[in-house]
């Protein structure tokens, strides 16, 4: 029989010390990775699954590969909702971001009166629910027992009804900005925040005035900020789902079961009981703001450097 080696006697093993480094960095990351698996992973690869198949009345549920795909690229509606939330997107992030930017630099100046109350009261709609807050301004928009209807009443006028086909768009866009102005002021007003002072002491040595300022030190500080501003405003738009999904009750001749692609999936899903194709609609249009969205990524990247 032959002894086992031991420590301290030529030819004994020892694990290594890189291998031990390697159990224990496992170890930390180890709960982490197995979360992510579950709740981002999983989901994923089920859904991917889901669009591969097509469940009929006669014939149950059948392989059809990518046949739900070519399908969706082929639907008018799909596009009709696309097409929609990319014309939202367009208009109201810039405008949001706008905002945004100017009450960053104008809580930054320090020549407002009261900034700190004022950066909590624009920041506090965002802490307002989506569903709450588009409740409220879908009650204001009212014309027969909301803001809208008292306006008309107590001045004898008849303003258009925000919630008409022609200007609900505009109106979700309304309740968008309300909502997500003060979040990317808090952002672009963070990065301000880290900017040497010593870069504004030497400019208004220089003879520099605030609009030279600005312009020449503070937006080129901002072009990180704002490119993450943009690609979450990127990604919110096109996953616009609360505020037309509680306004189709009370709009139900302005916004269709197609609205927004999330909506249409969701309708697709729960309405329609087409489970296959609502998850092909949602993988498209997750692949579809992935590559809009790294794009967006890359021109900051460039400009950056």
């Amino acid at each position: 029989m032959v002894a086992a080696p031991q420590a301290g006697v030529p030819g004994a093993r020892r694990p290594s010390a890189s291998r031990r480094r390697s159990w224990v960095g496992w170890r930390f990351v180890g709960p982490f990775v197995a979360v992510f698996a579950l709740v981002f992973l999983a989901p994923i690869g089920y859904s991917i699954y889901l669009s591969l198949f097509r469940t009929q009345l006669i014939g149950g549920t059948a392989f059809v590969g990518a046949d739900n795909y070519t399908e969706v690229l082929g639907d008018a509606q799909f596009w009709s909702a696309f097409g929609r939330v990319a014309v939202f997107l367009a208009v109201q992030v810039p405008i949001m971001l706008l905002l945004a930017l100017l009450l960053a630099l104008a809580i930054d100046s320090g020549r407002l009166y009261g900034a700190g109350f004022f950066r909590i009261s624009v920041f506090l709609p965002y802490a307002v629910p989506a569903v709450v807050a588009t409740l409220m301004w879908g009650f204001m928009y009212g014309t027969r027992f909301g803001l809208v209807g008292n306006i008309n009443e107590a001045f004898g006028i008849s303003l258009r009804d925000p919630l008409s086909p022609d200007l609900v768009l505009a109106s979700i866009g309304n309740i968008v900005t309300w909502q997500f102005v003060g979040y990317n002021m808090l952002i672009l007003y963070s990065a301000l925040r880290v900017v040497d002072p010593a870069l504004y002491e030497a400019a208004e040595m220089d003879g520099a005035g605030q609009l030279r300022i600005i312009w020449a030190i503070k937006l080129p500080a901002l072009r990180g900020a704002l490119s993450i501003a943009t690609i979450f405003s990127i990604i919110g738009s096109f996953q616009l789902f609360n505020e037309p999904s509680v306004l189709k009750s009370l709009a139900p001749n302005a916004i269709t079961s197609y609205f927004t692609p999330n909506l249409y999936a969701y309708s697709l899903s729960f309405a329609g009981q087409k489970f296959n194709y609502s998850a092909t609609v949602a993988i498209v249009m997750g692949v579809i703001t992935m590559i809009i969205a790294y794009a967006v990524q890359l021109r900051g990247l460039r400009k950056e450097s």
